[in-house]
Order: C-alpha cells, then sequence, then structure tokens
C-alpha cells in the first residue's frame, strides 16, 4: 500500500510563488510506486484546493480559471483517528472524502508556513510532517533568535542591532545611532521575512531612513546588520536530525550587486529562469573556495542545523570577509527547490532527497507516540465547590 503524502504549498507570504515553483519540483521528483501524492494549495486569501490540475506549473497562468476547476478542501480528524482531506461545498463541509492523509510535506516558504505556524497546526491534527518542528521553525525564520542563539554557542555571526517598528516611529535618532555604532556601510532586513524581500543597503543616516521605512513596511521586527564589503556568499545544506546529519557540497552564489536579491535568486536563469525557483540562480558549484574554507563551513552548517535542533533538510548561508572569516549567515529551514541541486552533485538524487526527508518525518513521528503528552487523572473531581473550587488557608 502507498504512503499517501499531502505537498502543502502556496500561502499567505511574499515567497508565495516560489513555493509553488519548489513544491512542483519535489511532487515531480517523488517516487510515485511508493507514494500516493496529494497537492494542497492554499491561495493567498487562504482558501485550500486540491485537484490534478495543481500538478502543472503552467496552469497557474489562469490562477482564477485553475481554482474553478479544482475542489476547495480542509483537513479533518476522522473517528478512528485518521486524518482526512475533505471537499468543502458552500461553507459547509461534505461527507465526500478525498483522502486519507499519512504525511505532510511542507513547502510553504516564509511567514505562515516556514515560522512554525503550520507545524502547529498538523502538530494539533496529529499529522506527522516532513522538516523543521514548530521551535526550530520558529527559531529559523526569526533572525534575532536565530543570531542570539548561535551567538550565545560561540558561531562565528556579523554584528547587529534590532528593534521593533514601533521604537522606529518614537525615536528614529536612537535607532539612527545603531547604524553610528556599526559604522557604514549596514544592510538592513526584515527581521522574519526571507527571499531578500525588504533587504537593502545603507551608507549614511538619508539612505538608512529609507531602508528602514522599507524593512518596517514587511515586518514589525527589524535588523540592522554590519555589511561585509567584498564578500563571498556560500551556501551548504544540511540533512538530517539530532542525531545525524550530513551536509552538502557548497556552493558559491554570484550577485548582480553587493546583496543577492529577489531576481538573483528566481530570475537569473533565463528564458525560464521565473519557473526554476532558487535552481535557476547563477551559482558555481562546488564553491571555488579553499579545502580549508569548505570544511569550516560545512563544519558551521552542520553544528547550526543541530543548534537549532532543525530536522529534514535545511540550507544555510554563509558570509566571507577578505581576511578569511567566515560568518553564518541565516539557516532556510524550507530553503528553494529544497536544496536539491547541492544534494544532486553530493551523490543523492532529488527523488533520494525526498524518500529521506519522508522518512525523517517518520521517524519523529515514532519517536513522540512513545512521549506521554498528557497524564491518567481527574482533576476535577478533587474539587467539590462548584466552579470556583477550593480555597487556599
Amino acid at each position: 500500500m502507498k504512503t499517501r503524502v499531502a505537498v502543502i504549498f502556496g500561502g499567505v507570504s511574499v515567497e508565495h510563488e516560489v513555493s509553488v515553483i519548489s513544491a512542483l519540483q519535489a511532487i515531480h521528483a517523488m517516487d510515485t510506486m511508493k507514494y500516493e501524492i496529494i497537492p494542497i494549495y492554499i491561495s493567498k486569501n487562504r482558501e485550500w484546493y486540491s485537484g490534478e490540475k495543481l500538478l502543472e506549473i503552467e496552469n497557474y497562468k489562469q490562477l482564477d480559471q485553475l481554482l474553478k476547476e479544482v475542489d476547495t478542501v480542509v483537513l479533518e480528524q476522522a473517528a478512528d483517528n485518521q486524518v482526512v482531506l475533505k471537499k468543502k461545498e458552500r461553507g459547509l463541509f461534505s461527507k465526500g472524502i478525498i483522502s486519507t492523509i499519512d504525511v505532510v510535506f511542507p513547502v510553504v516558504h516564509g511567514t505562515n508556513g516556514e515560522d512554525g505556524s503550520l507545524q502547529g497546526y498538523l502538530e494539533l491534527l496529529g499529522l506527522p510532517y516532513v522538516g523543521c518542528d514548530v521551535a526550530s521553525s520558529a527559531a529559523g525564520m526569526d533572525k534575532v533568535i536565530m543570531k542570539q542563539i548561535l551567538r550565545d554557542s560561540g558561531v562565528p555571526i556579523v554584528d547587529y542591532r534590532w528593534f521593533y517598528a514601533s521604537a522606529w516611529q518614537e525615536n528614529k535618532e536612537h535607532i539612527i545611532q545603531y547604524a553610528d555604532e556599526l559604522a557604514y556601510p549596514v544592510i538592513v532586513k526584515p527581521a522574519n521575512l526571507g527571499s531578500s524581500v525588504g533587504i537593502s543597503k545603507a551608507t549614511n543616516p538619508e539612505e538608512l531612513e529609507e531602508a528602514i521605512d522599507l524593512a518596517v513596511s514587511y515586518s514589525n521586527k527589524i535588523i540592522i546588520e554590519k555589511m561585509i564589503t567584498n564578500l563571498t556568499e556560500v551556501n551548504c545544506s544540511v540533512l538530517g536530525d539530532y542525531e545525524n546529519v550530513e551536509s552538502s557540497v557548497c556552493e558559491r552564489v554570484l550577485m548582480t550587486d553587493e546583496i543577492l536579491s529577489y531576481k538573483d535568486k528566481y530570475q537569473s536563469g533565463g528564458k525560464t529562469g521565473d519557473t526554476k525557483g532558487m535552481e535557476s540562480v547563477n551559482r558555481i558549484i562546488p564553491a571555488d573556495i579553499s579545502e580549508e574554507a569548505t570544511l569550516k563551513v560545512k563544519e558551521l552548517a552542520e553544528k547550526t542545523f543541530q543548534l537549532l535542533n532543525a530536522s529534514g533538510v535545511s540550507r544555510i548561508d554563509f558570509l566571507l570577509n577578505d581576511e578569511g572569516e567566515i560568518f553564518v549567515n541565516e539557516i532556510n529551514t524550507i530553503p528553494g527547490s529544497l536544496s536539491f541541486y547541492l544534494w544532486e552533485p553530493s551523490g543523492k538524487n532529488f527523488q533520494q532527497l525526498t524518500d529521506e526527508l519522508i522518512r525523517l518525518a517518520l521517524k519523529r513521528e515514532r519517536e513522540r507516540q512513545s512521549i506521554h503528552f498528557s497524564i491518567d487523572s481527574n482533576l476535577f473531581s478533587l474539587h467539590g465547590k462548584g466552579s470556583k473550587g477550593s480555597k487556599g488557608k
């Protein structure tokens, strides 16, 4: 009997389209002899859809028509503790079950998908799922929390300051002093977005104001980082869990500017670059850095992955300066294209990668089944004075 895998993608995020591309890449790589694949697309207005027509990227060019040809759906717990995918009609749940679900494969980049929100929902349903759990997803998505964990564990990161958007509105002078402490140039980032959205460079206070105004339009939590000039950006993917990890080959990403932009990441692959996700980025694989630097990047990638208690596949991005220093920049817990392009040169094709991710998800579920999440007691029976309970003396 095939394992029924629900691949969830789309979502309410600035990385919505990238998520669709990454998910379809993964779906087309999966072994259909082992898995029954159920696509679940979350639209930008938060409706959930399923249907065969969601499997072809060309259909998304006419999105309104596509959504008329697929089913609006909902996940629901059945009486036998199974989770089923059901059609949703006229605002009411129909009795038509599309399929039961054995495991979920989330490929929702960014907000509401990569930040632990979706993972928490799946845990409430009791569904095993691929990738990082709630806590590691949240820590990986929030650059401030991530940096604090890495800094406290001695992992090298660039110097930074952070603040809430409300602080910027209340006291701009104080925030501008932050940049003075770091010394220009600096990079300004939303603290919880990916794909280089809302990121910009500032070389003076005027540019800093513009950069912060842009960032606060995407997030209420902002980071200012010391900018590394003449940098080399290197990425490395890690696969595994808290017990065992392995790292991929490294890549050097080629940028059109000093900051790797959204366009660099997703629209740099020629005529079809806008439909290939992170696969389309101009890159050198393996990275043309020294063997010593490669080993250090791989070591730090694995350490970062396990410090954040990550699971599944992640991509860790690094900044290298002219002096040979290596800094962890960020972790992507659901990386674009699932970083398959880094694993194929490492000897693991995309189908093998998806197999391993599903195996790790089912392993974690078996481990959780041995943990007690509640105790056999009835606290209410201890109280005999109604809803107010007993008063302490």
